[in-house]
């Protein structure tokens, strides 16, 4: 396994927290893949996405609401297991992306320099809406050399880009719910992680070509 860039070459490594790992982050981590697969092709190789639950049901399945949504959106739902969040899943990472506010919070008590590197799904898609592409190393350079300068520049705009609400950057948790409103959720997450994929690879979405 390549290291992750960073602490290492080569590999740049996304890691998605949410509680169980049984929804909003198996959703997540998903959803990221197959629009990273659609948008680089085999130059999404670089970029590993992963996910883990603060009280993570280690090794279950996803919920059967969310693999439904996952199907419905295009993205795959099988081969998930549930994971337990660890101390070397945030050393590992080199991008946190939390479902709410206490999430990231616990991500950045474990330590491991976590803080800069660590944010709400939302609240990283509002933050690099707000930076210009211009600034970035261009796609040409790659995807990892290009993921890691938008997760400095994101860290340097925190505490200007103020959210409008507490809510406005974080994500509802539907376990227990309807299948409706984890569709619902699975909307909220795909809205979320749209200018977050285009920033890291300087490619929109097809619907935006």
């Amino acid at each position: 396994m390549n290291a992750p860039y960073g602490r290492g070459i080569g590999t740049f490594r996304i890691l998605h927290v949410s509680t169980g790992n049984v929804c909003r982050s198996p959703i997540t981590e998903r959803l990221t893949r197959h629009a990273l697969d659609v948008r680089l092709g085999d130059g999404a190789r670089d970029i590993l996405v992963e996910s883990a639950g603060t009280w993570g049901h280690e090794g279950a399945q996803m919920e059967a609401h969310a693999a439904t949504v996952l199907h419905e959106m295009g993205a795959q739902a099988e081969g998930f297991t549930g994971r337990e969040l660890r101390d070397e899943h945030v050393i590992e990472a080199d991008l946190v992306l939390t479902a709410t506010r206490d999430h990231r919070a616990q991500v950045i008590s474990m330590g491991h320099s976590a803080g800069l590197r660590t944010f709400t799904l939302k609240e990283f898609a509002r933050l690099v809406r707000a930076i210009d592409a211009a600034t970035l190393p261009p796609p040409e350079d790659g995807a990892v050399a290009r993921a890691a300068a938008l997760v400095r520049a994101a860290a340097a705009l925190r505490g200007w880009l103020l959210a409008p609400s507490v809510e406005a950057d974080e994500v509802g948790d539907p376990y227990g719910a309807p299948v409706t409103y984890f569709r619902a959720v699975g909307e909220e997450i795909q809205q979320a992680l749209d200018p977050v994929v285009t920033a890291l690879t300087g490619v929109p979405a097809r619907s935006a070509l």
